[in-house]
């Protein structure tokens, strides 16, 4: 027996309710986070077959944006990078990742991020990306994509390149992309774009959305690496798929563009490359 998954639908001053509380959560979170940046401190390893770091910092910001959801929204669903799941009794859910980029963060590099979305039961409908160190915070719902640093609110566009040759591609690390058919894959399209660059980690989803850079192609990605950044590429006029072309609200393969066409021609590229 299947069950059905409906969506709650929002209205307008809901989106804007929750995209306020995202954003007050995102930086009380960084208030946390801000003390432990460049500050020499300890480091766990949460695998047990490769490398996967946690420190303090991410789990103090997590608990601080669970206990706002908490007394916010006591019906709300959260699942988080560090403390898992918690089920509520509506649709909603929060995904959060209080630091996205947390080997950047503990090297003291500024690539990286405290990433919120909110799902309506299928799809991330609104996300923020708060980076406290830079005071940025980029925003995305259906009432368009922003950036805001202190009273300034800047609308997002991405770039309107169709051509790989004069595209930008980024990706978080080369050795990510699986030997043999995932890995030829990333290699054929960067090696058909102007220059790739890595290790920008959520960084790079919200430069795309600002219109600076054209692609970003990432694998091995959970649900709270990418559903805060696609409401903020969708609606600064980008695509974000799985390498197959369907929603990537899962993980896994992940391709954005900030151009369709830009976006089918990679695709193509990258072909069958499943794992």
């Amino acid at each position: 027996m299947t069950t059905q998954v409906i969506a709650k639908a929002l209205s307008d001053a809901e989106i804007e309710e929750y995209l306020e509380f995202a954003c007050r959560v995102a930086e009380l979170a960084g208030q946390e986070i801000l003390p432990h940046f460049r500050s020499g401190l300890g480091v766990e390893n949460k695998s047990t077959v490769d490398y996967d770091p946690v420190t303090l910092a991410d789990k103090q910001a997590e608990q601080v944006i669970r206990r706002e959801i908490a007394r916010a929204y006591p019906t709300h669903s959260v699942f988080g990078e560090e403390y898992g799941r918690s089920s509520g009794s509506c649709s909603l859910t929060w995904i959060i990742d209080p630091i996205d980029g947390t080997r950047g963060f503990m090297m003291g590099l500024p690539q990286w991020g405290t990433l919120i979305a909110l799902n309506d039961g299928i799809r991330p409908v609104l996300g923020v990306m708060h980076q406290p160190f830079v005071k940025e915070t980029f925003i995305g719902s259906r009432h368009g994509a922003y950036l805001r640093r202190a009273a300034e609110l800047r609308p997002l566009r991405t770039r309107q390149i169709d051509d790989l040759g004069d595209a930008s591609l980024c990706a978080t690390h080369p050795e990510m992309f699986r030997e043999g058919a995932e890995r030829s894959a990333f290699g054929r399209v960067a090696r058909r774009c102007k220059q790739t660059r890595y290790g920008t980690d959520c960084y790079a989803w919200c430069l795309l959305a600002a219109g600076l850079i054209d692609l970003v192609i990432e694998t091995q990605l959970n649900p709270y690496d990418i559903q805060a950044v696609i409401p903020i590429i969708e609606a600064a006029g980008g695509v974000v798929t799985s390498w197959s072309g369907q929603p990537a609200y899962g993980g896994g393969q992940v391709i954005a563009a900030g151009d369709p066409t830009l976006h089918r021609t990679a695709l193509e590229l990258l072909g069958d490359s499943s794992p």
